[in-house]
């Protein structure tokens, strides 16, 4: 048996350049593995080193890159498929700009004939009404997502929920703003990204109580595990924009374990647990960051920060003392 751990493919974009098996043939000389090189296209025995074929084909590129944008302006293969788009991606689009292909202008009939192109390519684009709907959907949970900076990642997990959400019939009854919210909410849940219902209420068309309502219906319907936020998550986020030492974030960490531990943050909200951690590591480690500060970065009051540091030093000297 083979004891050698397997090689790890490639990250995704580069070439592979290793060295592949073929499974199906073995050395004429000592029966060893012959594994077929992507740069020279020659099978060579992994044992002998004796050259089997030296016209493999080679099913790597013609060209090669040196860096990420040659790579990209060499690459002749179109963008992947997404769901953030109704149609997966997968449609054409005429560009706007009235040039040829050597770059120069136009005639104006050339140009009348390209806008009815266009005209017509938008509808196709979009046959019925659904595919309106879905394409408006998409829409606003990309423009939220860019304005409170989620990334891609989180964006494709709304985008299949939203879809989720249609196949159920879900949205009969309920605004489409208000289910893409819901449903780029319940993603940034499912993802760990570090953002309020409040945040996501600033950036949608319908209000914060519609977006509760309906992410609890989404979520009920869909059966999907969520667990409580963690407002360990949130330290990091907001110790950037309070320019705190490392040490007061590293001991804002260690509060917010202790009142886990001790129960303190059952009920209580995530992102005022996180304001109270920070203020209270920042007062024990002398840094001066007053109420008013924080209470406008977290967007919380400052009576819940008073409130909630009290209850995270409260737990972390019972720990202490146990």
């Amino acid at each position: 048996m083979d004891s050698t751990e397997p090689e790890r493919p490639p990250p995704d974009g580069e070439p592979d350049d290793r060295p592949r098996v073929d499974d199906t043939e073995t050395c004429p000389e000592c029966g060893g593995r012959l594994v077929s090189s992507s740069n020279g296209g020659e099978l060579v025995c992994a044992e002998c080193g004796l050259v089997a074929d030296e016209t493999n084909i080679d099913y790597g590129p013609e060209w090669r890159a040196f860096d990420a944008s040659e790579r990209e302006s060499k690459t002749r293969v179109g963008a992947p498929t997404t769901n953030l788009m109704h149609d997966r991606g997968l449609s054409t689009r005429i560009d706007w700009r009235d040039r040829d292909a050597s770059g120069g202008q136009l005639s104006a009939r050339k140009r009348q004939q390209m806008n009815r192109l266009r005209t017509w390519d938008r509808r196709f684009r979009t046959r019925d009404s659904s595919d309106r709907n879905l394409k408006h959907a998409l829409g606003e949970i990309d423009r939220m997502a860019s304005a409170l900076g989620i990334p891609s990642s989180t964006r494709e997990t709304a985008s299949v929920l939203y879809r989720r959400a249609i196949e159920e019939e879900l949205l009969p009854g309920r605004s489409i703003e208000g289910m893409a919210t819901a449903a780029l909410y319940a993603a940034v849940r499912q993802t760990g990204v570090p953002r309020s219902v409040d945040e996501l209420a600033t950036v949608s068309r319908v209000d914060r109580l519609e977006v509760t309502r309906t992410y609890r219906y989404l979520v009920r319907e869909l059966e999907l595990p969520m667990e409580p936020p963690d407002p360990v998550e949130y330290v990091a986020r907001y110790a950037s924009g309070l320019a705190v030492s490392d040490e007061a974030e590293r001991l804002a960490r260690e509060l917010l374990e202790a009142g886990k531990r001790a129960g303190v943050h059952s009920g209580k909200h995530p992102v005022g647990l996180a304001a109270a951690a920070l203020y209270a590591a920042a007062q024990l480690t002398n840094e001066s960051i007053p109420q008013a500060e924080i209470s406008a970065v977290a967007d919380v009051s400052e009576v819940t920060i008073r409130n909630r540091y009290q209850e995270l030093l409260e737990a972390r000297a019972n720990e202490e003392r146990q």
